[in-house]
């Protein structure tokens, strides 16, 4: 079966996960890293049909496989969409051996006891139906840490697990993101909190369950390593959180068993007007980087 070829491959294939998942909110800056401006398009559509044709550019790329990409993480319309004729979670998975996952938090709520928790997601049993049906492996959803508050963090992690839950209902591995902003005036305190939070939850999980977990980088490397060795989690990836490819990859290098799901990070430099070998060579040295700091640790 599909499902256990990609279990397999999510719990123990070395390798790193391609955030193909930008939003409303984010779309229009991914739009003019990759050199198209807020003039060039006009409304919603024509804003995702141009980050539609930008995503399949990258994973229909010589380099997007999974020997080193292993899995994708999409926006609900790429996931609806097609790439190369077929929809992208078969083409991913079929064509390429990337497992598909799909994003399916709808935005954050505005900032309360130093975090910004999930909003409501009422369409949410719709959607995994949705993804169920379309062969996507699990979903991933997004909250921020701002401050190292130990009750905002525990409402964080709470309403992760609690949707979560929602989640494996489906049978779709549920990727959990409470997201430390860099920017925190305490990111190691609220690191440290977070941790612990989590362990928590982990403990109350049934036998037959696990999670993955999408997490800031450290400050302090291998903090997460009670994590990654927890049988409740199939795998701890990293997020790039701001930080250049560059920095990321240096701070992830230090992190043991710990893979990124980089964003921003994995298409830093590339742009439309690139020629196609342009591009493909500029997005292959950007996942060589990134697969060897998710593999290569010191």
């Amino acid at each position: 079966m599909a499902n256990e070829k990609m279990h397999a491959q999510m719990s123990a294939k070395p390798g790193f996960i391609a955030a193909l998942d930008q939003s409303g909110g984010s779309t229009p800056g991914a739009l003019r890293l990759y050199g198209i401006p807020d003039s060039a398009y006009s409304g919603e559509a024509e804003m995702f049909r141009l980050m539609h044709e930008m995503r399949v550019r990258i994973v229909t790329a010589p380099a997007f496989t999974g020997a080193k990409v292993i899995a994708a993480i999409l926006f609900e319309g790429t996931m609806d969409g097609e790439a190369a004729g077929k929809p992208v979670p078969t083409f991913l998975w079929e064509e390429r051996g990337v497992v598909p996952f799909v994003k399916v938090d709808k935005g954050l709520e505005a900032e309360k006891d130093g975090v910004s928790l999930m909003k409501p997601m009422p369409e949410l049993d719709t959607l995994l139906a949705r993804a169920v049906k379309l062969g996507v492996f699990g979903t991933k959803m997004r909250s921020v840490v701002n401050l190292a508050s130990p009750s905002g963090i525990a409402a964080i992690v709470a309403q992760q697990f609690e949707i979560g839950a929602k989640i494996a209902a489906h049978g779709l591995m549920p990727i959990l993101e409470p997201e430390v902003s860099i920017k925190s005036p305490d990111k190691k305190g609220a690191e440290a909190i977070l941790r612990d939070e989590i362990t928590k939850k982990l403990a109350a999980l049934p036998d037959n369950r696990q999670v993955m977990l999408k997490l800031t980088i450290p400050d302090v490397s291998d903090l997460y390593a009670p994590l990654v060795a927890h049988p409740r989690v199939l795998r701890v990836v990293a997020l790039s959180g701001g930080y250049t490819r560059d920095d990321a990859c240096r701070r992830l290098s230090a992190n043991h068993g710990m893979i990124a799901s980089f964003s921003r990070a994995l298409t830093e430099g590339l742009t439309k007007s690139m020629s196609d070998a342009e591009f493909n060579a500029a997005l292959a040295a950007s996942i060589d980087e990134i697969f060897r700091a998710s593999t290569v640790k010191h």
